[in-house]
């Protein structure tokens, strides 16, 4: 998730919030519509508008919201491991979970319950709860032995949606597809079986500010023998993420929102411009992983101690300065790096807890099929692409904790 600041339209944190948000008005394009029909995901918001139509009190709305939202990741989760039906898209897709959620948050929040009333707070619960329980955030658990009996080692990875949609509302994010197609896996290594649990985040500023991330994470890492959060970065490349910064660079999210500020976290007067990666970085470059090129990024952008300017480090930050950029830019792949790791290290971890950031090549359709107004939705090379980056994040990580004995 690396960007430049573009021409896109941005929006006050204070404007009123409408019948539907800026991510749920693209539901009504083309591309959406067809992502969510060609792979049967058509009917989950109907489904759930009807569920909650039948709910007799706030206790009953809470309940569905939450098992709807759990039914639809493992559907998500399910279709992208090869079970139940697919559609007419291909299972390694993201897409149909992001639009079929997208839908079900469009139509809590236009809901308007005839036999109690609903306010803005418990609204604003509700939402949230559908978010976490449909982003698999509730449901992160490691069994001790795996069927055969083996103890299991612990993995926890996180990917996000997909963005940019205002370029091209067809975008698919690998990152989020790798999260659904690892999540509940067991990957095999030289210390035994390792058992993969996934969450997928959004790309929305304020969620963030919110703590999402630290909420999700914060009773898993001390439970863990390694955690990469994973975004899409680099054309044609992965990069391991080596220090990340405390900067937010403005590019506007998914709701068109623009931050320019430190990162912001509890406790600030504590607050490091910088924190780093303990996943094994050197192991992970050498090793034959696929067919894209691994690098260890060491790059950053800082204000040198005493000075006003940006600065690119190549080589890392210097003492004392201010960060502009980490490895991974100042979006929120770099943040959501940032915010994992920081919490690592405020936890205790630093020292035995691997853990980083891996940014994936980004994911491109096929030539003649790059124009967003006349493309298709997908394509055998966009699949081609996506089983690639997919099968190679899972033999990163088979080479981190092989790295970690």
């Amino acid at each position: 998730m690396l960007l430049s600041l573009a021409a896109v339209p941005t929006a006050s944190a204070t404007t009123a919030a409408p019948a539907a948000t800026t991510e749920e008005q693209r539901l009504d394009r083309a591309a959406p519509r067809e992502i969510l029909r060609s792979s049967g995901f058509d009917a989950v918001a109907p489904k759930f508008a009807r569920a909650l139509e039948r709910a007799d009190s706030y206790g009953e709305a809470e309940r569905v919201v939450v098992r709807q939202g759990e039914a639809l990741w493992r559907r998500a989760v399910d279709r992208a491991q090869g079970r139940g039906p697919a559609g007419e898209l291909s299972r390694d897709d993201d897409r149909p979970l992001y639009w079929a959620r997208l839908g079900m948050t469009r139509e809590l929040r236009q809901w308007e319950p005839a036999r109690f009333g609903v306010s803005e707070a418990r609204q604003r619960h509700l939402i949230r709860a559908l978010e976490d329980a449909s982003r698999g955030h509730n449901s992160i658990s490691y069994p001790k032995k795996d069927a055969a009996g083996h103890r299991l080692k612990r993995v926890l990875v996180t990917g996000f949606d997909p963005f940019t949609l205002d370029r091209d509302v067809r975008i698919s994010n690998p990152s989020g597809a790798t999260a659904l197609a690892l999540d509940g896996t067991v990957i095999k290594t030289a210390d035994g079986p390792a058992r993969v649990e996934a969450a997928v985040f959004p790309v929305r500023w304020d969620d963030f500010a919110r703590g999402t991330v630290e909420r999700t994470l914060r009773a898993h890492l001390p439970r863990v023998d390694l955690f990469t959060t994973i975004s899409q970065g680099r054309a044609g490349r992965f990069d391991i993420e080596r220090t990340n910064g405390a900067w937010r660079g403005g590019f506007p999210d998914n709701e068109n929102l623009s931050r320019t500020e430190t990162v912001p976290v509890a406790d600030p007067a504590s607050q490091p411009q910088w924190t780093s990666t303990t996943l094994p970085y050197k192991e992970i470059v050498s090793a034959e992983t696929g067919r894209f090129p691994v690098y260890d990024n060491t790059s950053v952008t800082e204000i040198p101690a005493g000075q006003t300017a940006p600065v690119v480090r190549p080589d890392g930050p210097t003492a004392g300065s201010t960060a502009r950029e980490g490895g991974g830019g100042n979006y929120l792949s770099n943040e959501i790096a940032y915010r994992a790791t920081l919490l690592r290290d405020r936890l205790g971890l630093h020292d035995r807890l691997p853990g980083g950031h891996v940014h994936t090549p980004i994911l491109q359709f096929g030539a003649g099929n790059t124009d967003p107004a006349t493309g298709k939705i997908t394509d055998p090379e966009f699949v081609r692409n996506r089983l690639d980056i997919i099968a190679q994040v899972r033999q990163i990580l088979t080479t981190a904790m092989d790295a970690r004995r």
